[in-house]
Protein backbone atom coordinates (compact mmCIF):
# COMPACT_ATOMS: atom_id res chain seq x y z
CA UNK A 1 0.00 0.00 0.00
CA UNK A 2 1.19 3.50 -0.80
CA UNK A 3 2.50 5.59 2.06
CA UNK A 4 0.38 8.58 1.05
CA UNK A 5 -3.03 8.57 -0.61
CA UNK A 6 -5.69 11.24 -1.03
CA UNK A 7 -8.37 10.55 1.55
CA UNK A 8 -11.93 10.15 0.29
CA UNK A 9 -14.63 12.31 1.84
CA UNK A 10 -18.03 10.85 2.72
CA UNK A 11 -20.56 13.44 3.87
CA UNK A 12 -22.73 12.22 6.75
CA UNK A 13 -26.31 13.43 6.26
CA UNK A 14 -27.61 12.71 9.77
CA UNK A 15 -27.36 16.32 10.96
CA UNK A 16 -29.25 17.54 7.89
CA UNK A 17 -32.00 15.00 8.58
CA UNK A 18 -32.13 15.99 12.25
CA UNK A 19 -32.72 19.62 11.27
CA UNK A 20 -35.45 18.60 8.83
CA UNK A 21 -37.18 16.50 11.45
CA UNK A 22 -37.69 19.48 13.76
CA UNK A 23 -40.76 20.35 11.68
CA UNK A 24 -43.25 18.25 9.73
CA UNK A 25 -41.88 19.74 6.52
CA UNK A 26 -39.71 18.38 3.69
CA UNK A 27 -36.87 20.87 4.08
CA UNK A 28 -33.98 20.98 4.26
CA UNK A 29 -34.05 18.22 1.68
CA UNK A 30 -31.72 15.39 2.65
CA UNK A 31 -31.30 14.30 -0.96
CA UNK A 32 -31.02 17.90 -2.13
CA UNK A 33 -28.14 18.61 0.25
CA UNK A 34 -26.60 15.27 -0.63
CA UNK A 35 -26.75 16.21 -4.30
CA UNK A 36 -24.95 19.48 -3.55
CA UNK A 37 -22.22 17.65 -1.66
CA UNK A 38 -21.65 15.13 -4.44
CA UNK A 39 -21.72 17.79 -7.15
CA UNK A 40 -19.02 19.66 -5.23
CA UNK A 41 -16.77 16.59 -5.31
CA UNK A 42 -17.61 14.53 -2.22
CA UNK A 43 -16.83 10.88 -2.85
CA UNK A 44 -19.84 9.49 -1.05
CA UNK A 45 -22.69 9.90 1.41
CA UNK A 46 -23.02 8.31 4.85
CA UNK A 47 -26.15 7.67 6.89
CA UNK A 48 -26.71 6.03 10.24
CA UNK A 49 -30.38 5.06 10.45
CA UNK A 50 -31.54 4.32 13.98
CA UNK A 51 -34.69 2.44 14.99
CA UNK A 52 -36.47 5.59 16.22
CA UNK A 53 -35.70 7.46 12.95
CA UNK A 54 -34.72 10.54 14.92
CA UNK A 55 -32.64 11.78 12.01
CA UNK A 56 -32.33 9.60 8.89
CA UNK A 57 -35.65 7.96 8.12
CA UNK A 58 -35.91 4.56 6.48
CA UNK A 59 -37.82 6.26 3.65
CA UNK A 60 -34.72 8.41 2.94
CA UNK A 61 -32.60 5.43 1.99
CA UNK A 62 -34.17 4.48 -1.37
CA UNK A 63 -34.12 8.15 -2.37
CA UNK A 64 -30.41 8.49 -1.55
CA UNK A 65 -29.66 5.22 -3.34
CA UNK A 66 -31.53 6.47 -6.43
CA UNK A 67 -29.77 9.85 -6.29
CA UNK A 68 -26.39 8.16 -6.38
CA UNK A 69 -27.28 5.52 -8.96
CA UNK A 70 -28.87 8.01 -11.34
CA UNK A 71 -26.62 11.03 -10.97
CA UNK A 72 -23.36 9.97 -9.30
CA UNK A 73 -22.66 6.34 -10.19
CA UNK A 74 -19.01 6.56 -9.06
CA UNK A 75 -19.92 7.78 -5.57
CA UNK A 76 -20.22 5.39 -2.63
CA UNK A 77 -23.13 4.92 -0.26
CA UNK A 78 -22.03 4.07 3.29
CA UNK A 79 -24.64 2.82 5.76
CA UNK A 80 -23.67 2.64 9.43
CA UNK A 81 -25.42 0.87 12.23
CA UNK A 82 -25.65 -1.90 14.78
CA UNK A 83 -25.93 -5.24 12.95
CA UNK A 84 -29.33 -6.38 14.15
CA UNK A 85 -31.20 -8.64 11.77
CA UNK A 86 -33.47 -5.72 10.83
CA UNK A 87 -30.44 -3.55 10.03
CA UNK A 88 -28.79 -6.30 8.02
CA UNK A 89 -31.92 -6.83 5.94
CA UNK A 90 -32.14 -3.07 5.35
CA UNK A 91 -28.53 -2.99 4.17
CA UNK A 92 -29.12 -5.96 1.92
CA UNK A 93 -32.03 -4.15 0.27
CA UNK A 94 -30.07 -0.92 -0.23
CA UNK A 95 -26.81 -2.55 -1.36
CA UNK A 96 -24.42 0.18 -0.20
CA UNK A 97 -20.86 0.06 -1.42
CA UNK A 98 -19.78 0.04 2.24
CA UNK A 99 -21.41 -1.14 5.45
CA UNK A 100 -19.91 0.18 8.68
CA UNK A 101 -20.85 -1.86 11.73
CA UNK A 102 -21.12 0.11 14.96
CA UNK A 103 -21.77 -1.18 18.52
CA UNK A 104 -24.56 1.31 19.23
CA UNK A 105 -27.27 1.02 21.81
CA UNK A 106 -30.47 2.47 20.23
CA UNK A 107 -30.71 4.92 23.16
CA UNK A 108 -27.33 6.53 22.43
CA UNK A 109 -27.38 10.07 21.09
CA UNK A 110 -24.42 9.24 18.88
CA UNK A 111 -21.68 6.64 18.51
CA UNK A 112 -19.26 6.89 21.41
CA UNK A 113 -17.08 3.75 21.41
CA UNK A 114 -15.73 1.03 19.19
CA UNK A 115 -16.32 -2.71 19.27
CA UNK A 116 -15.04 -4.90 22.08
CA UNK A 117 -13.34 -7.35 19.73
CA UNK A 118 -12.49 -9.77 22.55
CA UNK A 119 -16.18 -10.12 23.38
CA UNK A 120 -17.80 -9.50 19.98
CA UNK A 121 -15.40 -11.06 17.47
CA UNK A 122 -17.42 -14.28 17.25
CA UNK A 123 -20.60 -12.26 16.67
CA UNK A 124 -19.04 -10.13 13.96
CA UNK A 125 -17.25 -12.77 11.89
CA UNK A 126 -20.33 -14.38 10.24
CA UNK A 127 -21.98 -10.98 9.77
CA UNK A 128 -18.89 -9.65 8.00
CA UNK A 129 -18.88 -12.72 5.75
CA UNK A 130 -22.61 -12.35 5.01
CA UNK A 131 -22.19 -8.75 3.81
CA UNK A 132 -18.95 -9.37 1.94
CA UNK A 133 -20.58 -12.25 0.08
CA UNK A 134 -22.96 -9.66 -1.38
CA UNK A 135 -20.11 -7.53 -2.65
CA UNK A 136 -20.04 -4.90 0.07
CA UNK A 137 -16.93 -3.54 1.72
CA UNK A 138 -17.21 -3.94 5.48
CA UNK A 139 -15.71 -1.58 8.05
CA UNK A 140 -15.81 -1.99 11.82
CA UNK A 141 -15.96 0.94 14.24
CA UNK A 142 -12.88 0.67 16.44
CA UNK A 143 -11.34 2.50 19.36
CA UNK A 144 -7.82 3.86 18.98
CA UNK A 145 -6.18 0.80 20.50
CA UNK A 146 -3.36 -0.84 18.55
CA UNK A 147 -3.76 -4.09 20.50
CA UNK A 148 -7.31 -4.54 19.16
CA UNK A 149 -6.36 -4.48 15.50
CA UNK A 150 -5.29 -8.13 15.32
CA UNK A 151 -8.69 -9.18 16.64
CA UNK A 152 -10.43 -6.84 14.20
CA UNK A 153 -8.51 -8.42 11.33
CA UNK A 154 -9.63 -11.89 12.45
CA UNK A 155 -13.25 -10.96 11.72
CA UNK A 156 -12.48 -10.75 8.00
CA UNK A 157 -13.41 -7.07 7.75
CA UNK A 158 -11.86 -4.96 5.01
CA UNK A 159 -11.41 -1.83 7.10
CA UNK A 160 -11.62 -0.34 10.54
CA UNK A 161 -13.14 3.06 11.12
CA UNK A 162 -11.15 4.64 13.91
CA UNK A 163 -13.36 6.43 16.43
CA UNK A 164 -11.96 9.96 16.62
CA UNK A 165 -14.32 11.30 19.29
CA UNK A 166 -11.72 11.68 22.07
CA UNK A 167 -9.41 13.42 19.60
CA UNK A 168 -12.08 15.82 18.37
CA UNK A 169 -13.38 16.40 21.87
CA UNK A 170 -9.95 17.58 23.06
CA UNK A 171 -10.10 20.76 20.97
CA UNK A 172 -9.50 22.91 24.06
CA UNK A 173 -6.61 20.85 25.48
CA UNK A 174 -3.61 20.63 23.12
CA UNK A 175 -1.64 18.11 25.17
CA UNK A 176 -4.61 15.78 25.51
CA UNK A 177 -5.37 16.14 21.81
CA UNK A 178 -1.77 15.29 20.90
CA UNK A 179 -1.96 12.16 23.05
CA UNK A 180 -5.25 11.14 21.41
CA UNK A 181 -3.74 11.71 17.99
CA UNK A 182 -0.81 9.42 18.76
CA UNK A 183 -3.18 6.67 19.91
CA UNK A 184 -5.01 6.98 16.59
CA UNK A 185 -1.70 6.91 14.76
CA UNK A 186 -0.50 3.80 16.56
CA UNK A 187 -3.79 2.01 15.95
CA UNK A 188 -3.72 3.00 12.28
CA UNK A 189 -0.14 1.76 11.91
CA UNK A 190 -1.05 -1.56 13.51
CA UNK A 191 -4.15 -1.99 11.33
CA UNK A 192 -2.24 -1.20 8.17
CA UNK A 193 0.48 -3.72 9.05
CA UNK A 194 -2.24 -6.38 9.24
CA UNK A 195 -3.63 -5.52 5.82
CA UNK A 196 -6.62 -3.54 7.06
CA UNK A 197 -7.47 -0.23 5.43
CA UNK A 198 -8.33 2.69 7.67
CA UNK A 199 -11.31 5.02 7.79
CA UNK A 200 -11.95 7.59 10.51
CA UNK A 201 -14.88 9.51 11.84
CA UNK A 202 -16.48 11.46 14.67
CA UNK A 203 -16.07 15.12 15.61
CA UNK A 204 -13.64 15.81 12.79
CA UNK A 205 -13.21 19.42 11.63
CA UNK A 206 -11.08 21.28 9.15
CA UNK A 207 -8.59 22.07 11.92
CA UNK A 208 -8.15 18.64 13.48
CA UNK A 209 -8.41 16.76 10.20
CA UNK A 210 -5.20 18.42 9.02
CA UNK A 211 -3.14 16.88 11.81
CA UNK A 212 -4.90 13.53 11.52
CA UNK A 213 -4.16 13.34 7.81
CA UNK A 214 -0.50 14.18 8.47
CA UNK A 215 -0.19 11.42 11.09
CA UNK A 216 -2.12 8.89 8.98
CA UNK A 217 -1.16 9.73 5.38
CA UNK A 218 -2.60 6.39 4.24
CA UNK A 219 -6.07 7.19 5.64
CA UNK A 220 -8.57 5.93 3.06
CA UNK A 221 -11.78 7.72 4.02
CA UNK A 222 -13.29 10.12 6.52
CA UNK A 223 -16.99 10.33 7.28
CA UNK A 224 -17.91 13.79 8.56
CA UNK A 225 -21.31 15.13 9.52
CA UNK A 226 -21.65 17.51 12.47
CA UNK A 227 -18.58 19.68 11.87
CA UNK A 228 -19.05 19.76 8.13
CA UNK A 229 -22.73 20.70 8.49
CA UNK A 230 -21.82 23.48 10.93
CA UNK A 231 -19.30 24.84 8.43
CA UNK A 232 -21.88 24.60 5.64
CA UNK A 233 -24.17 26.95 7.58
CA UNK A 234 -21.41 29.55 7.28
CA UNK A 235 -19.82 28.82 3.90
CA UNK A 236 -22.47 26.84 2.02
CA UNK A 237 -22.31 23.12 1.32
CA UNK A 238 -20.40 23.29 -1.96
CA UNK A 239 -17.65 25.55 -0.60
CA UNK A 240 -17.42 23.53 2.60
CA UNK A 241 -16.97 20.26 0.72
CA UNK A 242 -14.17 21.82 -1.31
CA UNK A 243 -12.41 23.00 1.85
CA UNK A 244 -12.53 19.49 3.32
CA UNK A 245 -11.36 17.95 0.05
CA UNK A 246 -8.28 20.18 0.06
CA UNK A 247 -7.39 19.05 3.58
CA UNK A 248 -7.91 15.45 2.43
CA UNK A 249 -5.27 15.94 -0.28
CA UNK A 250 -7.36 16.64 -3.36
CA UNK A 251 -6.87 19.42 -5.91
CA UNK A 252 -10.16 21.30 -6.22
Amino acid sequence: MSDTVPTKLSVNLNAIALLRNRRDLPWPSVTGIGQQALAAGAHGLTVHPRPDERHIRFSDLPEIRALMDDGFPDAEFNIEGYPSEAFLQLVERMQPEQATLVPDDPRQATSDHGWDFHRDGALLKPIVARLKNQGMRVALFADANAEHMQLAAHTGADRVELYTGPYGGSFDNPSRQAAALELLGSAGDAARALGLEINAGHDLTLDNLTALKKRLPFLREVSIGHGLTADALQFGMAETVKRYLRVCGHDV
